[in-house]
């Protein structure tokens, strides 16, 4: 069996294991770890300091930022779970100091949804999680082991999806929202909402999150008292929302609630459950 090829240039300055296959035109940047049996394509960029363990695939218009860590089985980059795509020159773009673990599948974007799916930095993503096409990941945010997007998401900061949830495709979750284990979310989520269910309501605030990234008990109390007018049983939600706007005109955590829920949409807004349900 011939020897894997490897660029010469690569081995001079990061530590390749001799079973990695790396195309000899991948980017690769400096101090970047290359383990057993890992195979890197030819349009891949991988910053300073990436680690590959090993069994890693990265494939497709792949770049990942500095300092990430990809775990053993991991695929990213690969073609799209799409049958309307047609091998368009897609991007997948992960951020830097990410935790990508086991099995963790990422696709790139495709030409229906903007051509990139787009990982921030700083977010941990467990054993098995999935990142479709076309998603929008912010910063620091977590999926537990088996969550799973659909295509067209988009997911804040700070988000938590909990463990071997499925959402939903064009969902927005606001940032600082937390989706609970085993939960269908089909609706979009609020800032700092926090939903479960087999098919996801909204259960109020992330109000364990709130209290650990430091918002201060003025901040707390106003989005309390905000998210019981906006879901109160009384008149609309264009007029309770309004409502809100108005009396929290200067309140930036309640704006932001605001603004999201104003925003254009392709799924309709996740709600506490009604006394019918």
């Amino acid at each position: 069996m011939p020897a894997p090829q490897r660029n010469p240039d690569i081995e001079m300055t990061a530590p390749i294991h001799p079973t990695a296959v790396i195309d000899p035109a991948a980017r690769i940047g400096k101090a970047v770890s290359i383990g057993p049996y890992c195979v890197i394509g030819p349009h891949v960029t991988l910053g300073d300091g990436v680690r590959l363990l090993s069994h890693v695939v990265v494939e497709g218009r792949t770049t990942i930022g500095p300092g990430t860590v990809v775990y053993p089985f991991a695929s990213l980059g690969h073609r799209p779970q799409d049958l309307k795509f047609k091998g368009e020159p897609s991007t997948l773009e992960i951020g830097s100091n990410n935790q990508i673990r086991e099995h963790v599948t990422m696709n790139p974007g495709t030409e229906g949804g903007g051509m990139v799916t787009r990982v921030g930095d700083n977010g941990l993503f467990m054993m098995a999680a999935h990142v479709a096409h076309d998603c929008i990941i912010g910063n620091n945010v977590i999926m537990a082991n088996n969550a799973t997007l659909a295509g067209h998401v988009t997911i804040g900061d700070y988000v938590i999806v909990g463990g071997l949830s499925a959402v939903h495709q064009f969902v927005r979750i606001g940032n600082f929202a937390i989706i609970g284990g085993m939960s269908g979310v089909e609706s979009d989520v609020i800032p700092f909402g926090l939903v479960k269910g087999e098919r996801a309501h909204l259960a109020g605030l992330n109000m364990v999150g709130l209290e650990r990234r430091g918002f201060s008990r003025d901040d707390i109390r106003a989005l309390r008292s905000a998210y019981r007018m906006l879901f109160a049983p009384e008149g609309t939600l264009a007029e309770r929302l309004e409502e809100t706007a108005v009396q929290y005109k200067d309140q930036a955590q309640v704006k932001h609630i605001v603004e999201f829920i104003r925003a254009a949409s392709n799924r309709p807004l996740c709600q506490p459950k009604s006394e019918e349900d």
